[in-house]
């Protein structure tokens, strides 16, 4: 083992009884983890597993087959089950997998593997694809276009992440933790039981369909009040839309619990006015930020140093700092390189976001490759606008359009039952607080939702900006002659 993952097992040893992962009705203390671990870590080697794809729900099977490829010096490689069966397929090649562990369906059959004990499946391959040596974790990040990318991480830098999220929320004493992304989520992975486990708590596991999430992007969050109040958990980790829907459920009366203590938030921008409610609400919303490529989280807000509208100061295991053109750039416990590519050159890495301090909080400002320059030549980040549009209670989702034109479209998704009377005013709420150039000055409803049925967004929400422009391209061109801020469709 690694330094690391030799202290992470001892630290595992210490806890002894303490109750540490809860599932099914069912609680292993940490005695009871690392015999667990051990018996899983036995049959990796009877079946000389090498690189394992985890197809599973949450649970503790997942968390289990983790700990135990990681103590293995065995490469995990999570398998979404929010990756279509497509991405699922190229994950299993790219990735030269040997070893499926869970319910795969037909990915079994099609990808020439065999059951070898219930829920094991096997293959041979010819060759298999160069990962870096100290490889131990294959996360692959959905993207906006094309397959997924894997990104290779050793131990240390997963172990350095969680350890400095663990001393980051020290002051408020989480003693139970509530999984509510997918464990396929490098965030969840490393938040939501390295970083839990190091400090002695106790992970709740629970199904995805219980906590309330419904295939790529619905959400039950009836559902999810009710799994919360059941857990009453200490912390929680969430993407901005579960932030949003929580928030929304609150102020209309259904009350989360208040063992809450902190609520990460991630993934996505996240509208000052929804951390702003939030605080209204007395929930403890935390904003941070991150990148697979950096093993999940880079900075975050705490209790001690907390600024509503930005993702907060860099953890204690990394540096942050600026490029001349404002993206934000990154020195510390890194990826080793991206499946099949050589590693990249040099200390820093660069991030793709734009942003800014103030003082010791980096405050984000979009996409560096989203960011558009209008025919005035300002520069725009469209997430900026987009997420203070759907903020506006009639509208589900937004994308802002303005490339080399003099005035900016968006394409709103209404909630149900919003008029265009509805949208109207939201949007002209929104552009009274925005500077000219970047105001939403003509828009047009969608006829559907973006998701990933129809290509227009990924499995996780993320747009897919080159997509909406050719469906709404000729939609645009007869909405850039109406009156500006007026219904174009």
């Amino acid at each position: 083992m690694s330094p690391a993952i030799d202290r992470f097992w001892q630290v595992l040893n210490n806890y002894g009884e303490q109750p540490a992962l809860q599932a099914a009705g069912q609680t292993l203390n940490y005695a009871q983890l690392v015999d667990a671990v051990r018996q899983r870590m036995a049959d990796l080697a009877e079946f000389d597993a090498r690189r394992v794809a985890l197809a599973l729900d949450n649970g503790l099977d997942w968390a289990l087959w983790d700990l135990a490829l990681l103590f293995s010096a065995r490469i995990c490689v999570p398998l979404p089950g929010f990756f279509s069966p497509g991405q699922q397929r190229h994950v299993l090649d790219s990735a030269g997998i040997d070893t499926l562990i869970g319910a795969p369906g037909s990915l079994a059959g099609e990808g020439g593997f065999v059951e070898r004990r219930n829920g094991i499946w096997q293959r041979q391959l010819a060759t298999v694809p160069t990962a870096p040596p100290t490889t131990l974790k294959i996360t692959y990040t959905s993207g906006t276009t094309g397959q997924p990318k894997g990104v290779c991480l050793d131990g240390e830098t997963q172990l350095a992440v969680a350890h400095s999220l663990w001393q980051a929320s020290l002051s408020s004493q989480i003693q139970r933790h509530l999984c509510v992304l997918p464990l396929a989520t490098l965030l969840e992975n490393i938040a939501g039981i390295y970083a839990p486990l190091l400090a002695g708590a106790c992970v709740d596991l629970r199904p995805l369909a219980e906590i309330g999430l419904q295939g790529a992007s619905g959400f039950d969050v009836r559902r999810f009040l009710t799994t919360l109040n059941a857990s009453q958990p200490h912390s929680l980790i969430l993407l901005p839309q579960l932030l949003q829907a929580l928030v929304s459920a609150a102020e209309h009366g259904l009350t989360p619990p208040d063992s809450l203590r902190f609520i990460a938030v991630g993934g996505g921008r996240v509208a000052p006015q929804l951390l702003q409610r939030a605080d209204a609400l007395n929930l403890p919303v935390f904003e941070g930020y991150g990148l697979s490529e950096c093993a999940s989280v880079v900075c975050l807000n705490t209790p001690q140093a907390r600024r509503i509208g930005a993702v907060g100061p860099p953890l204690a295991h990394v540096q942050v700092r600026l490029a001349k053109d404002g993206e934000v750039q990154v020195r510390g416990p890194k990826m080793l390189g991206y499946l099949g590519e050589s590693a990249s050159p040099g200390e820093w890495l660069n991030t793709g976001d734009l942003g800014h301090f103030d003082s010791e909080f980096l405050v984000l400002h979009g996409r560096k490759k989203h960011q558009f320059i209008t025919a005035f030549g300002r520069n725009v980040n469209p997430e900026w606008v987009e997420a203070e549009l759907t903020q506006q209670a009639p509208i589900a989702q937004a994308w802002l359009h303005g490339e080399a034109q003099a005035e900016n479209i968006a394409v709103l998704v209404p909630r149900p039952g919003c008029s265009d009377a509805d949208l109207e005013a939201a949007v002209a709420t929104v552009n009274a607080d925005l500077p000219d150039y970047a105001r939403a000055h003509h828009w047009l409803r969608a006829a559907e939702p973006f998701s990933a049925v129809n290509g227009l967004a990924t499995v996780n929400g993320r747009l897919r900006r080159a997509a909406l422009f050719e469906h709404y391209q000729a939609v645009i061109a007869i909405c850039r002659s109406a009156p500006s801020t007026e219904v174009c469709a």
